[in-house]
């Protein structure tokens, strides 16, 4: 997924003590090794009036996606796509009915302010990611928040909210992995900061780990390309954004992360930022490879970790050694998230980030955004 953020080369301190730990050797385990290579067929899943870039598919083949309200008012922030592509509110209209210039729901505490993500674990729940920064300009104050609802009776059961201490003002919580033993969550923070949010789902305590660590933040020099354009502000200062591409082995025992601009994957031993010594994370932190400018990311259940690749408009795996194309096509004008169906099917949004008023001051906004599903061939 993906988050506005804009700041002049240069402008981000970097403290000493926070590099990244030198390995001397990176296992070449590759994550997807020769006769698990897949190859797909792209379809068209759906087509929106608003802007999309969250998606989640259940173990049952249930389809929901999300509208963070970053350029307009969306009345929608969170649905069920239907096979006919229609959506339906979820869970309900009462939660989807926050707005913008105020109206139905007065409260951001217990609506849906501005979604970034919506994730399905393996136990029937279905998670969403609120920052509550629509048009990506503040954070609501008792907005941010992770929302559990049961799939089995479309109720919300949880609601864990971020206080100041991790939501701050320039914070944009923007993706979400859950540990499959239901433990812990991690959130990546692609705002003014840069950092991984760990939960404990149990006791909805929470804390920023890597604030400010070099894996977290843009890469010095990366700039954003897409079919020859530069993607800048209207004033010339690049698009820059710090961690949020976000995997988890399918054991929940390795990390993988990745700034959206920037070409390095980073991973870390989730036991390291679960850890109480903040320190054991920046010690372990590894660096996987170079890749390329990436938002999304995904570990299958065959364990290939994707990414997505928006210069390119391409979806991409990594090898254990470098990334290659699975999936090229124009189409996918700027694929943001991604996610696994019950058949091994790949679900990406294309989001048109990159062609937004945001960087083309006067331009319609980029409706309509789409779902695509990468069908195994």
């Amino acid at each position: 997924m993906v988050h506005r953020r804009f700041i002049l080369a240069g402008g981000l301190a970097v403290l000493s003590s926070g590099l990244v730990r030198a390995q001397t050797r990176v296992p070449q385990q590759a994550l997807a090794p020769a006769g698990k290579r897949p190859t797909f067929q792209l379809e068209e899943v759906a087509h929106f009036d608003h802007q999309a870039t969250g998606v989640a598919v259940t173990a049952e083949g249930r389809v929901f996606v999300n509208f963070p309200r970053w350029t307009e008012d969306s009345p929608i922030s969170v649905a069920e796509v239907a096979r006919d592509g229609t959506l339906k509110p979820y869970p309900d209209d009462a939660w989807n009915s926050w707005r913008n210039a105020g109206g139905a729901a007065s409260s951001p505490r217990d609506h849906f302010v501005c979604v970034q993500s919506v994730v399905a674990d393996n136990r029937g729940n279905l998670w969403v990611l609120d920052p509550a920064s629509p048009g990506i300009d503040k954070v609501i104050p008792g907005g941010p928040k992770l929302v559990r609802i049961e799939l089995a009776t479309g109720k919300v059961a949880q609601v864990i909210h971020f206080g100041e201490d991790v939501a701050l003002q320039g914070s944009y919580l923007n993706d979400v992995r859950l540990h499959p033993n239901g433990a812990t969550a991690f959130i990546t923070d692609s705002g003014a900061r840069g950092a991984i949010v760990v939960v404990d789902l149990e006791s909805g305590v929470s804390h920023a780990r890597l604030d400010g660590h070099p894996s977290t933040q843009p890469e010095k020099g990366v700039e954003v390309t897409v079919k020859g354009e530069k993607i800048k502000r209207p004033d010339g200062r690049p698009f820059q954004a710090a961690a949020d591409g976000i995997a988890l082995s399918i054991d929940g025992g390795t990390l993988y992360w990745q700034a959206l601009t920037g070409r390095t994957l980073y991973r870390i031993d989730t036991a390291a930022l679960t850890s109480d010594n903040p320190e054991d994370a920046a010690r372990k932190i590894e660096k996987v490879g170079a890749t390329h400018v990436a938002d999304g990311l995904l570990m299958s259940r065959d364990g290939i970790l994707y990414l997505t690749a928006p210069e390119g408009n391409e979806v991409r795996m990594w090898t254990g050694e470098r990334s290659e194309t699975v999936m090229s096509s124009d189409k996918l004008s700027w694929p943001d998230s991604l996610a696994e169906g019950p058949d091994g099917s790949l679900y990406v949004t294309a989001s048109h980030l990159h062609e937004m008023p945001w960087f083309r001051p006067g331009a319609p906004n980029v409706l309509p955004t789409q779902l695509f599903r990468l069908v195994r061939s």
